[in-house]
């Protein structure tokens, strides 16, 4: 890496940057299986565990990279890869329920695109039917999608909330989050006490009244 790189990293410092709603990927992100990612990451992982100093012929480190590198591929970021993307099924709305639907306290990981250290907390999703309804684990199914990847808050918010959106076919959505971040409370400022909260809203979700009643219902056990 460059100085010059280097000193602009420096200046940005943990300043939230996103460029887009979409995951930055490259042309060629699945162009390699499962298989060759998790042999490229475990050499690669083993290169920074010997730089640290570490010793990888001890019995409790020595298959410590080709874990973190299937840890990598088959579950914390597995939310990358399209073909894992949760299957939907959506139904009639027979029985005409028209109020507003709520799941809440749904349980969010992720990771944080900057530290790659964890996110943590919760997602609460609403919606109001248009004809649509959905089954309740694909909500929970849909949010751990794209919490399985490097992500920013901000980003899986409206990512979330636009996955929904398209699926019910309604504009009618509601997605707020409550996390707490690793990169906050363990390294930098080290504050354990804060949690960011974000949120994405449309359709009848930008009147008060609806906005309101989502986030006193959210607050209530």
């Amino acid at each position: 890496m460059q100085s010059q790189e280097k000193i602009q990293i420096e200046l940005e410092g943990d300043n939230h940057v996103m460029t887009s709603i979409e995951t930055p990927m490259l042309p060629n992100a699945f162009d390699k299986s499962d298989e060759e990612k998790i042999e490229i990451i475990q050499d690669c992982f083993a290169v920074i565990m010997k730089t640290l100093g570490l010793d990888l012929k001890d019995d409790s480190l020595k298959g410590t990279p080709y874990r973190v590198a299937k840890m990598y591929v088959k579950e914390i970021f597995s939310g990358l890869d399209p073909k894992n993307k949760p299957k939907v099924s959506v139904f009639e709305n027979k029985y005409d329920y028209n109020k507003m639907l709520i799941e809440k306290n749904i349980t969010l990981r992720s990771s944080c695109e900057h530290h790659f250290l964890p996110i943590s907390g919760v997602a609460h999703v609403g919606y109001i039917s248009t004809g649509k309804v959905i089954g309740l684990s694909k909500i929970n199914r849909i949010v751990d999608y794209f919490g399985r990847r490097p992500q920013v808050q901000e980003r899986m918010t409206v990512q979330i909330y636009e996955e929904l959106k398209n699926e019910l076919d309604t504009e009618h959505v509601m997605v707020v989050i409550d996390a707490e971040h690793l990169c906050v409370s363990a390294r930098g400022i080290k504050d354990d006490s804060s949690s960011t909260v974000t949120m994405e809203y449309g359709g009848k979700f930008n009147e008060s009244s609806y906005r309101d009643e989502f986030l006193r219902l959210i607050e209530k056990r």
